[in-house]
């Protein structure tokens, strides 16, 4: 959707100085905004006791990391470098949750050495955890019980989490492995607008964790409802109905501790999207018109700088010129310079009339721009500023390189000869 009132009088009188000084193209995230995003999520679920874990993947940047830290957030990691991240900004112990799939031992063992909250996505994983902790959640993924969305795909087709089948017998393990405190994670959906869904996601993990309980005699010290908030890409959009949610969860709670002698879990949430994704910007400049089948708008960004519109069909940012008169519109697809026909911010758009130099603003990235970006082509990654709420702006990561492009190909020499093995000796260097 437009990005806010409040970001748009900020930014945009000061915008051509900024696109001067810093270069396109570029990302722009409003602090302001992030941390009234943060306000306004704590105060809906007051009187819950709850914890947000920011999603890193959607923004991994230390700075906004920071500002997480700062509302006494803690994170949501899905491989090491997302914890280093963490750790990096002062992030300790159970600050972090450690939610992978298809984990490795060595990121196993990791997390675990680092106090995170483990996560497990799969009842394998719970003989290759060494130094078994004694806090322990697993997510579940409820099949064909739920729906699911397009983002993430059908429960029963997805990659995340453990079947109804298999729960309790993989909290009886953990037990049986040294668990002595428990959690429940899920994640049904991904960019939901619809508030009764996550309350039902809700509603399900209580049940789920009276029936565990019953069955082993355990009870629960948080359920983690995963992210899955969503925000209105689309101007026509509602958004999510964040005040309603935190009044009927609460009565929900209510009813649940009151038949559990007041015995309530904590409510964790992992919102990456909706606490950073309105409050960013992908600021590009017009490099090229160009007429083919279609009236072409070429700009100085690529989908190496957002990916999302190329990867999800039904993906929509909302685009807007610095200076556009909207008494002169034209229809065009936005696109970049990679070598794909997927290379669009917006196809059959219309849009105020442009040329070469004009500046575009590409709403909603601050999650899940920057961070899902890529190297193909050599078409690089751009820089990303924070507009702080004093005024300034500030370079929050500097655009990649040549030379960064190039730096892993020097490297210490090492290879194979495969002269010197028998073929069953090769069988065996290979296992």
């Amino acid at each position: 959707m437009p990005m806010s009132s409040s970001f748009k009088d900020r930014l945009l009188p000061s915008l051509t100085d900024i696109s001067d000084h810093f270069g396109t193209p570029f990302h722009v995230y409003d602090e302001a905004g992030i941390l009234a995003t943060g306000g306004g999520l704590t105060r809906a679920l007051r009187g819950i006791e709850f914890r947000e874990y920011f999603a890193v993947k959607a923004l991994p940047n230390p700075t906004i990391l920071e500002l997480m830290l700062r509302m006494s957030y803690g994170f949501d990691c899905s491989s090491l470098p997302e914890i280093a991240l963490a750790r990096m900004v002062g992030a300790v112990g159970q600050d972090i949750m450690f939610t992978s799939n298809n984990t490795s031992g060595l990121e196993l063992s990791a997390a675990t050495e680092f106090g995170c909250i483990l996560n497990l996505d799969d009842i394998t994983m719970i003989d290759k955890v060494v130094e078994f902790p004694e806090l322990i959640c697993f997510r579940y993924n409820p099949g064909h019980d739920r729906d699911g969305c397009q983002l993430i795909g059908k429960p029963l087709e997805a990659k995340f989490g453990l079947r109804d089948d298999q729960i309790i017998e993989a909290y009886r393990r953990a037990v049986e492995r040294g668990a002595r405190r428990f959690g429940l994670h899920t994640m049904v959906c991904s960019n939901e607008l619809d508030y009764t869904h996550l309350l039902e996601t809700a509603r399900m993990l209580l049940r789920l964790v009276d029936r565990i309980g019953a069955a082993l005699g355990i009870t629960f010290e948080f359920i983690n409802l995963g992210g899955g908030i969503g925000i209105p890409y689309r101007p026509d959009e509602k958004p999510f109905d964040l005040v309603t949610f935190g009044r009927e969860l609460r009565d929900l709670l209510d009813s649940f501790g009151a038949a559990h002698d007041g015995q309530v879990p904590k409510i964790l949430l992992e919102s990456g999207r909706y606490m950073t994704g309105p409050h960013g910007v992908l600021v590009t400049r017009v490099i090229n018109r160009m007429q083919k089948w279609r009236e072409y708008v070429g700009v100085d960004a690529s989908m190496s700088s957002l990916m999302r519109p190329a990867l999800y069909e039904q993906a929509h940012h909302h685009i807007t010129v610095l200076h556009g008169d909207s008494c002169l519109e034209e229809v065009v697809d936005v696109v970049g310079s990679v070598c794909e026909n997927s290379d669009k911010f917006a196809r059959q758009r219309l849009l105020p009339v442009v040329g070469e130099g004009d500046i575009l603003l590409i709403h909603d990235t601050g999650a899940h721009g920057h961070a899902m970006g890529f190297t193909y082509n050599g078409r690089l990654r751009p820089k990303e500023l924070l507009l702080r709420q004093d005024g300034t702006v500030r370079l929050i990561r500097r655009e990649e390189t040549e030379a960064d492009y190039f730096a892993t190909l020097s490297f210490e020499s090492k290879e194979l000869n495969l002269h010197d093995y028998t073929p069953h000796e090769l069988e065996c260097v290979s296992s």
